[in-house]
């Protein structure tokens, strides 16, 4: 899979999604600022979100429409109201895609109707992502599959038999042209609510890239995801989660989200393949292992015993295999204490 030159699989680095939402705060400047700070950091790709409150639901205050989750940053919230926060200005749009660009970032954005759709694709976005609480409108899936571009799909909140349906949805609409993501839909959510080794099942079961879509605090879930086969990241950021906002508690920081691309691309590379054999920059290292050496000198025809000899660091003389199987045996000449034991010196 691919988004414009930007690859994506096992065989290249995780690829690093800096999610802006609604950290901006409504302030244009604040959303350049972020661009820079995603662009200095070393992810390759920058994802807005493109609604306005009534594209995401309708202005109404009964109890169905108001947060109540004591554990939720937005607990208490009247939902037309949070969306009218935290949405970004469609007329920002432009301009964020052109900063973005001149600073080598590839911009993409979540939808969330069809009019979002068409207006991101006269802004000529590179690809698509699907939110976990739109992973079951199969009526804006298919309107996005019809760009047949790149689609990032988070997975949260389906059972694995949602998942297989939507999965043969996306294959079918598709042409096979996505990825899915692991994600826990809870802000900011718990490493142990993660389950990251779902990511490795799921690259047995669909045969598309498997990444994860991350709201714990930290990057140490994100990290641990590359070795279980994760090959996109998304990380909501922020300049500071002192300014607040309606993301910021679980946004990065410009320093953590720095160190999210750089250890995630050390973690890629440790991976190498199944080896056994010593590494070619280990060999001098073999010098520091445990040999048999004289300890105190001995004379020409005198026998070894666990008095005379030991193992010991470093590793020029037999190896401790031997030790037995030399007991008893006398040694040729005299030698001096400190002598690497070899067969040539012993009858």
């Amino acid at each position: 899979m691919r988004i414009n030159d930007i690859k994506i699989g096992l065989k290249h680095p995780p690829v690093i999604i800096a999610e802006m939402s609604g950290n901006h705060n409504n302030s244009m400047d604040t959303a350049m600022e972020l661009i820079e700070i995603a662009a200095k950091s070393g992810a390759q790709i920058l994802k807005l979100q493109t609604y306005t409150p009534d594209t995401m639901t309708i202005n109404c205050s009964n109890k169905y429409f108001k947060i109540n989750n004591k554990k939720s940053p937005w607990n208490g919230r009247n939902l037309y109201d949070l969306y009218g926060e935290a949405s970004t200005p469609w007329k920002w749009h432009k301009e964020i895609i052109k900063k973005a660009n001149k600073l080598g970032l590839e911009t993409i954005s979540t939808p969330f109707d069809s009019t979002a759709v068409d207006f991101l694709e006269d802004l000529k976005v590179p690809a698509y992502k699907i939110s976990s609480f739109e992973n079951n409108d199969y009526k804006l899936i298919k309107k996005i599959c019809s760009t047949k571009k790149p689609i990032i799909m988070s997975t949260g909140l389906l059972s694995l038999t949602n998942l297989s349906e939507t999965y043969e949805f996306l294959k079918e609409h598709s042409k096979k042209n996505f990825a899915l993501l692991k994600c826990t839909s809870n802000y900011p959510s718990n490493p142990s609510d993660s389950n990251i080794l779902t990511i490795s099942n799921m690259r047995k079961i669909f045969d598309c890239e498997i990444g994860l879509s991350d709201h714990t605090l930290g990057i140490g879930v994100p990290i641990a995801s590359v070795a279980l086969g994760a090959t996109l990241i998304e990380k909501h950021f922020t300049k500071s989660r002192k300014l607040g906002g309606v993301d910021s508690a679980f946004s990065l920081e410009p320093n953590e989200l720095k160190n999210l691309v750089n250890e995630t691309k050390i973690a890629w590379k440790s991976l190498g393949k199944v080896k056994y054999s010593i590494e070619k920059n280990e060999l001098l290292s073999l010098q520091f292992k445990r040999s048999i050496f004289i300890t105190k000198d001995i004379k020409k025809n005198e026998t070894l015993n666990s008095k005379n000899i030991k193992i010991i660091r470093p590793g020029y003389g037999l190896e401790p295999k031997y030790f037995d199987l030399v007991i008893g045996r006398k040694v040729k000449r005299d030698l001096k204490k400190g002598t690497p034991l070899s067969w040539n010196l012993l009858f």
